[in-house]
């Protein structure tokens, strides 16, 4: 059984993958809910996977696949589809014609082309970073970002929250969101995802001194740290930052 919002989502993603033949962005499956944010769209979409109705194709661009349709869903359609009986043509209004000119600039701007032909994927989302927790604990399974497919590149990524104030001076501040490609290795200078003795998570720049490993702050109100190699472990590195005003 499918609440009213559940329904409608469903309904609204098969007409328009019938329609158009992609499914249809967060963004205008909420301006079509009426809803406020994406986050309930979120929610509607992990209700419809676990009921089956739905199945989501994780790290490719607007990959929604409508598995099943409610025992009520043909039924209604149909009779939404059923012909309405016709006014006579002398009781019939003469159609109203505005006085408008419509611009298609994505047809003759170069380089212009409509927001939701811009291809995008949905990451996973972390918690905020914070320290006396490994990055696995973070994960929340029903949280994802929409982020441009321009910003990544090849491998896995996976989205954080970032918590405090230590990288202000890389331009990462409190409540911002960064991109991170999965991996176990990274450049000295390199901002990185580091676990630390298997428990602590923190977000520094990292740089070889002699034998050791250092993780700096952007803030010259923390110290480095300086940690033998056999506790650190990379996690993965920032490749892009998102911020919402």
């Amino acid at each position: 059984m499918l609440t009213r919002k559940q329904h409608e989502l469903l309904s609204y993603i098969d007409s328009h993958l019938k329609e158009t033949g992609v499914s249809p962005s967060f963004e205008e499956m909420k301006e079509a809910l009426t809803l406020r944010s994406k986050s309930g769209i979120h929610r509607l979409i992990s209700a419809l996977e676990e009921r089956g109705f739905l199945r989501r194709h994780h790290h490719r661009a607007r990959a929604l696949e409508v598995v099943r349709l409610p025992e009520n869903y043909a039924h209604k359609e149909s009779r939404a589809a059923a012909p309405r009986e016709q006014p006579s043509p002398a009781a019939a209004a003469p159609a109203f014609a505005p006085n408008v000119i419509r611009g298609d600039f994505s047809g003759r701007l170069p380089g212009v082309r409509a927001a939701n032909e811009a291809a995008a994927v949905q990451l996973p989302l972390y918690g905020r970073i914070a320290a006396g927790q490994a990055i696995e604990a973070l994960r929340d399974d029903g949280a994802h970002i929409e982020v441009p497919l321009a910003m990544l590149g090849n491998g896995d990524h996976f989205a954080l929250e970032v918590s405090g104030d230590s990288m202000v001076e890389a331009g990462i501040l409190d409540g911002d969101t960064v991109v991170i490609r999965k991996g176990e290795t990274a450049e000295t200078g390199q901002i990185i995802v580091a676990l630390i003795d298997g428990t602590e998570v923190t977000l520094k720049r990292i740089r070889k001194r002699g034998a050791s490993i250092a993780l700096e702050p952007a803030n010259k109100r923390y110290e480095t740290r300086l940690l033998p190699p056999d506790r650190v472990k990379v996690q993965g590195r920032m490749v892009a930052l998102l911020r919402k005003y």
